[in-house]
């Protein structure tokens, strides 16, 4: 496990941001985009930031236009964090990735909140070192590089959040890309191994929040419980009215702090049929900054699942 990154303010800004492409580009010889993770509207706001569309933005992530993609069960994971738990000073987000779950749930922890992460996969993790200096971030921040079935914190977190790989090695072609492969694929653990990591690291009335597929949402219940938690509530998302569920939101606590039965609650529809964004996911993008627009929440652009 590598060391803890040191702290260092930075002040962010546009031209900033589009230095640091620049230099991403340069040494990994691929197109890099530069995304808005949260709208323009909050204490936790960077003014003057904008995305590659030319929106208002209020922190911005750097993301491998072919690698693997910010998406929507990033967003309703820390939406579901923020709204399961008690405003917290700290958390700990699992296999971080670039980002995208610990710093939204961040976001809505509000600007004293602070985040320890963790993240293995090599790019992934060079990326969300841009993504905490140029947003101002590394004093809020603590990372650390390695394998998250080996984290051994001496400090236990009211909240701890996470977004597993989604399938086992033998359900499919496992991408040659390296970070599609680890953010889809279970090679250096399952949701078992996320859960068993969040028992050693959370507080004994905290909060563990996670997502999973819908279609496997059992093989997700046998691990959280198997690892000793008891699921508090449980969510499904569907992308539009008239399809299946995508993926399921689960909030956890042990069973000695959960003291009703599991709450099974209504879908949370992300479109309607015609492809504008329902009110509740218009709500979900205004606790994360963003103004309404014409398909209800920013400029309707939800990004896929």
């Amino acid at each position: 496990m590598a060391p803890l990154s040191d702290s260092s303010p930075s002040s962010p800004s546009l031209q900033q941001w589009q230095e640091e492409r620049a230099r991403l580009e340069e040494e990994l010889g691929e197109r890099i985009t530069l995304d808005a993770l949260a709208g323009p509207n909050g204490p936790c706001a960077v003014g003057g930031l904008q995305d590659d569309g030319g929106h208002a933005a209020g922190w911005l992530i750097a993301q491998r236009l072919k690698g693997h993609r910010h998406s929507a069960d990033d967003v309703l994971t820390a939406w579901y964090a923020v709204q399961c738990s008690p405003r917290v000073t700290e958390h700990l987000d699992l296999g971080t990735g670039i980002g995208t779950v610990g710093l939204l749930t961040l976001w809505g922890m509000g600007p004293e909140a602070r985040l320890t992460c963790v993240e293995a996969q090599e790019i992934s993790y060079r990326l969300l070192q841009s993504n905490l200096d140029r947003n101002g971030l590394r004093a809020r921040v603590e990372c650390s590089h390695g394998d998250l079935r080996e984290l051994a914190l001496e400090k236990k977190f009211p909240l701890v959040t996470g977004s597993p790989p989604y399938f086992p090695v033998t359900a499919g072609v496992v991408p040659q890309d390296s970070q599609k492969a680890h953010a889809r694929f279970e090679l250096r653990g399952d949701v078992s191994d996320y859960a068993r990591a969040a028992v050693k690291h959370l507080t004994a009335d905290g909060w563990f929040v996670l997502c999973f597929p819908s279609r496997q949402k059992q093989r997700a219940v046998e691990g959280i419980t198997a690892a000793g938690f008891k699921i508090v509530r449980m969510r499904d998302v569907v992308p539009r009215e008239t399809l299946p569920a995508l993926f399921t939101l689960f909030a956890c606590r042990f069973p000695e702090a959960a003291t009703t039965e599991t709450i099974e609650e209504e879908p949370l529809i992300v479109r309607h049929e015609n492809g504008r964004l329902s009110a509740e996911m218009a709500a979900v993008r205004r606790g994360f900054g963003f103004e309404d627009g014409e398909a209800h929440g920013g400029h309707g652009v939800v990004p896929a699942a």
